[in-house]
């Protein structure tokens, strides 16, 4: 089947591993909203944890669960996602990004990170949809990103649903701080996410993609850029001006933000 119902693109929290053991608050609203939405022919996921220098297309047909941390719960290691992958819809988000005039390059044997497989676990246990990673690049920055998602807005009405998978706060050497001091949260972890909040609901994505200069504890948030720029993926792939909510907001490991939001197009 080429076409079905309209998709929205969404961003979700994948916070630390141990959200897959632990996902409280934040897993429920995911898995709540994966629950509302129309049957997907696939998804393209887009994590914080695949970074390439050229968007790169997961062609796997049965991607591996990738265990990509360090020093946790042995639980986590037996965890396995069997999601299957899904050629034809990975050529169509190859051919979307080359008529975009954008460089792509495919990669047959990768695997779901766990910027992927934690929050699909939560949002589709029974992992029967089909499953596209896709890279970002993080030196491009939020207009290569939003210009990534608008190459992909196409395959929404084609029933393809576009998630991206990162954090709206993401600074770990606060979470060292942050538990040495008795667990106080930093003010900028309130803060960014409530003007992030703000702009998009508003439309305006010209502040959102400038904020690091505009918004309040934008650096602080987030050092390097990787973990939010799966939200600009997200922003484009819904078109111009898209229907914004915001799903869940709630904060773990004191200082990861896990902002959840789904980006609907106009005409959907």
């Amino acid at each position: 089947m080429k076409t079905s119902q309209t998709q929205p693109a969404l961003f979700v929290p994948h916070g630390a591993p141990t959200f897959a053991l632990r996902p409280g608050a934040a897993g429920a609203a995911i898995a709540d909203l994966a629950r509302t939405l129309p049957p997907a022919r696939a998804i393209v996921i887009v994590s914080a944890h695949w970074d390439t220098a050229v968007p790169t297309v997961g062609f796997a047909d049965r991607p591996l669960t990738i265990h990509d941390f360090h020093g946790f719960p042995s639980a986590l290691y037996a965890i396995s996602y069997p999601a299957t992958g899904c050629r034809e819809v990975a050529e169509e988000v190859f051919a979307a990004i080359r008529a975009a005039g954008m460089a792509a390059e495919r990669a047959p044997a990768r695997g779901l990170d766990h910027g992927v497989w934690v929050p699909l676990r939560l949002m589709f246990p029974q992992a029967d949809v089909p499953v596209i990673p896709l890279s970002l690049q993080s030196l491009g920055g939020p207009q290569q990103a939003w210009l990534l998602g608008r190459a992909l807005a196409p395959l929404l009405r084609r029933g393809v649903l576009v998630i991206a998978s990162g954090n709206v706060t993401h600074n770990l050497r606060d979470y060292q701080r942050a538990a040495g001091d008795g667990g106080a949260i930093p003010a900028y972890v309130r803060q960014f996410p409530a003007w992030l909040a703000e702009r998009l609901q508003a439309g305006d994505t010209a502040a959102v993609l400038d904020y690091r200069r505009q918004a309040p504890g934008a650096v602080a948030a987030h050092p390097s850029e990787e973990h939010l720029l799966p939200l600009f993926v997200a922003l484009g792939a819904a078109g111009d001006l898209p229907r914004v909510k915001r799903i869940h907001a709630g904060v773990d490991d004191f200082v990861i933000a896990m902002d959840a939001y789904s980006f609907a197009p106009v005409s959907a």
